[in-house]
């Protein structure tokens, strides 16, 4: 991908320290979000990709959390090096995160006006922006019908217990875009609504992102959402990222062995092909193998694996991070 990404993770090393004992969570994790563009970062739970997340964000605790190399530039500036107050100023504002649960993510006793107009003076007092009451109540309701919700005023005298799944996912949406933020992370959008609200969501998220040039970065791990909307994918497992390439070059030839059996976890609609697990487990982290850690779990596994194998290319803008390669060809 260009070099001139608006976000671009480089070699991203991180560890947890828990009672004198450590772990290394992630594992030299490249990762890039550029401007117009919708990427995803997929894998399964526990793999490390909320983790990334929160790197990104600024969000993890210290201790237990404690990043031990790489970089996270955004708009060319190195997050990591930045001084407290202005990270803190970055999320919220030019950086918006959409939570997965919409459910906990709003306040049951306040309205959904409240609640937005609250975050929105937050973002104006960051930004140093004066707005009154009246105007942060237009942008509010802006802010809804972007989203495309229907009677945005009714909307927001609502508490959310009054409006549906679909209804609350928009409104922590609309809460995101509030600061007009230029980078737009989303966590498992939609993953308690059924199918058809979901895919609308999606495809909302999508015409954000053609409409206003966000940059929007995908934490899923249903690979059906990541083939239907993202343009770019990175396959993790176990804190590292074992393939990234185009959507479209990394379904049509998938290289790595768990990127393999992740497609093989999807149900076929045509019955053609069985359903089929990933055999064992996701390893401790507190003990987990020197090199490539998929290998416990992988049948094409050789004693080369014992070492941490380097990303390979295996067409323009793809590779993957895998010694057998050869054998998935």
């Amino acid at each position: 991908m260009s070099e001139a990404a608006l976000l671009s993770v480089r070699s991203l090393s991180l560890d947890f320290v828990s009672e004198g004992r450590r772990a290394q969570i992630l594992r030299d994790v490249s990762i890039e979000a550029p401007a117009h563009k919708h990427v995803a970062l997929v894998g399964e739970s526990g793999c490390g990709k909320s983790v990334t997340m929160r790197a990104i964000m600024g969000l993890l605790s210290s201790p237990p959390a404690k990043i031990i190399g790489g970089e996270i530039r955004f708009d060319g500036a190195d997050l990591l090096k930045l001084p407290p107050r202005e990270r803190v100023a970055l999320r919220g504002t030019a950086m918006s995160m959409v939570f997965q649960d919409p459910t906990s993510s709003l306040n049951p006793v306040f309205t959904i006006g409240d609640q937005m107009r609250t975050i929105l003076k937050y973002a104006d007092i960051r930004l140093g922006r004066a707005r009154s009451r009246a105007q942060r109540r237009v942008r509010v309701a802006d802010a809804l019908d972007q989203v495309r919700m229907a009677d945005p005023d009714r909307i927001a005298a609502a508490y959310p217990f009054e409006l549906s799944g679909g209804m609350r996912q928009r409104v922590l949406i609309a809460m995101a875009l509030l600061s007009e933020p230029r980078l737009l992370i989303a966590d498992e959008p939609g993953t308690a609504l059924d199918v058809t609200t979901q895919a609308q969501i999606l495809k909302l998220m999508q015409d954000l992102v053609e409409a206003q040039g966000l940059a929007l970065l995908m934490i899923t791990h249903n690979l059906g959402v990541v083939r239907e909307s993202a343009a770019h994918v990175f396959v993790m497992y176990a804190g590292a990222v074992v393939e990234q390439g185009p959507t479209k070059a990394v379904f049509a030839n998938p290289r790595h062995p768990y990127t393999r059996a992740l497609m093989a976890c999807t149900p076929k609609l045509s019955g053609a092909e069985s359903m089929r697990g990933i055999d064992g487990a996701l390893p401790d982290y507190f003990a987990a193998p020197p090199g490539c850690r998929f290998a416990p779990r992988c049948s094409l596994a050789v004693q080369a694996c014992a070492k941490v194998p380097a990303h390979e290319p295996v067409s323009e803008d793809h590779t993957a991070a895998c010694w057998r390669l050869e054998a998935t060809a």
